[in-house]
């Protein structure tokens, strides 16, 4: 296990993925990425639209403050990205282009305005990732 992504959103099972992978990580060494993903609103227009991702930006910004604290302390090799997309497509692209063994997701989620991101996400990136994947509950 050389390269851990966890897909992130602030959520209860998204902790229980982060403490998981963060714990195999030490265990093995890993290097660790932390991924969250902004996913843009279904319908408006431009300008909508881009207030919608910046405020999405900075809430994730402000989620992932601990997660890059207790990373920090760790004393492992990391990254933490907060990207715009479609969650699912991005967690698969991300660990992809990272290179990650394993990629580490909650059971269900939450988006921003309360949507349930992970629950249909992760039967998605089980389907398509191109490495292992765990699903904390």
């Amino acid at each position: 296990m050389k390269r851990i992504l966890v897909a992130y959103d602030g959520s209860e099972p998204a902790n229980k993925a982060f403490e998981l992978a963060l714990d195999l990580a030490r265990k093995y060494g890993s290097e660790i990425k932390v991924l969250a993903v902004a996913r843009p609103p279904e319908f408006g227009d431009e300008v909508e639209t881009e207030a919608v991702l910046e405020n999405s930006r900075k809430h994730y910004r402000q989620v992932l403050k601990p997660v890059k604290e207790r990373l920090a302390a760790s004393g492992l090799v990391h990254e933490v990205e907060v990207a715009t997309g479609h969650p699912a497509e991005h967690i698969v692209m991300s660990a992809e282009q990272w290179h990650a063994t394993l990629i580490v997701l909650g059971h269900r989620g939450r988006a921003l305005m309360g949507r349930w991101l992970v629950g249909s996400v992760a039967k998605q990136v089980m389907h398509h990732a191109h490495c292992a994947v765990l699903i904390a509950r």
